[in-house]
């Protein structure tokens, strides 16, 4: 049946990752303290990437900081991975609560991560800038999805937000040895190249999503005499 309340609509989650972080999470739900709420975990996976865009920003005169990025990106996995499994197993969910909190503080998130990228030297604000609209495009067409056709897809391609925090990771670690890359004999940032590489995967998902959408939406409801 098509269409539904957003915040109940079925998670599709088919990223490689899934099926072992699921019971990853499932083991450590019920044994956080009690004192700790899905509240709690939000705020930590908001701090999270403010931290991580800090230490983006701080890694211009100190490498080092990288690896606070590495840490802050662990942080933000188990912050906003594991408040909605809290609630779950405590039967304490707030649906529309949570998908509006959740995903309204995963858009400032985001800024402040490319923010601290485009302020860093390791990525041009121009290419931030354009990451961070397609990053935009893909959630305002995912959410619009979740109201219109009732599932809320968190992956594609088989990559969802556990693996691109793990890509990043990898691409930070890469950054204290080999902050530039050679092609063609021209230099180009590291991170120029790979935002280029998601700016063009993003933009991609985005139109086969949209196309694919559409055309059940226009079949579900025909425009009929």
């Amino acid at each position: 049946m098509l269409g539904g309340n957003a915040a109940i609509a079925a998670r599709v989650l088919t990223s490689f990752s899934a099926p072992i972080e699921k019971r990853c999470l499932l083991w450590i739900a019920p044994r956080l303290p009690r004192w700790v709420h899905s509240d709690h975990l939000t705020l930590l996976a908001l701090s999270a990437m403010a931290l991580a865009g800090l230490s983006f920003w701080l890694a211009r005169w100190h490498p080092a900081a990288l690896l606070l990025v590495v840490l802050a990106l662990a942080l933000n996995w188990f912050g906003d991975s594991l408040d909605g499994t809290l609630a779950r197993v405590r039967s304490q969910q707030r649906p529309r609560y949570g998908f509006y909190v959740d995903h309204v503080l995963d858009a400032v998130g985001i800024l402040f991560l490319l923010a601290g990228l485009a302020l860093s030297g390791f990525m041009s604000p121009a290419v931030a800038m354009m990451l961070v609209i397609a990053y935009f495009l893909v959630s305002i067409e995912v959410y619009l999805a979740t109201c219109a056709l009732g599932s809320f897809r968190m992956s594609f391609w088989k990559l969802g937000p556990t693996e691109l925090r793990i890509l990043l990771a990898i691409g930070t670690i890469a950054l204290l040895t080999h902050p530039t890359t050679t092609i063609l004999g021209r230099s180009f940032r590291l991170f120029d190249l790979g935002g280029a590489v998601a700016i063009v995967a993003l933009v991609g998902t985005f139109v086969v999503s949209v196309a694919h959408n559409t055309t059940t939406l226009y079949r579900a409801e025909p425009r009929g005499g």
